[in-house]
């Protein structure tokens, strides 16, 4: 449910201004928007109904983002309780899983690479191009690894379940 007392342009400011910051980065613009309202409400829920509401949107433009947000794991579906309308949830550890699930593709990328350069070539430019490429993604994944350790132990002093 929404937080009537809240000035509702600034929330609606927000969500256009952060869903644009959003999509230069390279998410696409309806998910953008779905995810920046969820992170703006007070309960980081809301239903189809209260998405479409807010951004002025269908039915089915909120099921396609969030089709595309739960799959790259930055918002959960659940049920209201006492009702079977679903209810769409970004956790407060979004970020982390959004981070870690950028980890299981970089790892993916990196077998994928590993087998190109077997098939170029470790010896011609393309086979070193692809296994610099594959450094760099392993330590980028060695480096997200503390780095998420670090943040687990931030996250812990500064804000305590």
């Amino acid at each position: 449910m929404t937080d009537k007392a809240r000035d509702e342009e600034a929330v609606s400011r927000f969500v256009e201004s952060f869903a644009a910051q959003l999509v230069e980065a390279g998410m696409t613009r309806m998910p953008a928007r779905v995810f920046a309202a969820l992170l703006a409400s007070d309960s980081g829920a809301l239903t189809s109904a209260e998405l479409g509401e807010q951004l002025q949107v269908s039915p089915a433009a909120v099921s396609g983002a969030v089709r595309y947000l739960s799959q790259v794991h930055m918002v959960s579906r659940e049920r209201e309780p006492g009702s079977r309308r679903e209810r769409y949830r970004v956790h407060s550890d979004q970020w982390y899983e959004a981070l870690t699930n950028r980890d299981a593709i970089l790892k993916r990328w990196s077998d994928s690479l590993r087998e190109g350069v077997a098939g170029l070539g470790a010896d011609t430019p393309a086979g070193r191009r692809l296994a610099e490429t594959i450094a760099f993604f392993d330590f980028i994944q060695g480096e997200l690894v503390e780095m998420m350790e670090r943040w687990r132990a931030h996250r812990s002093e500064h804000f305590p379940s």
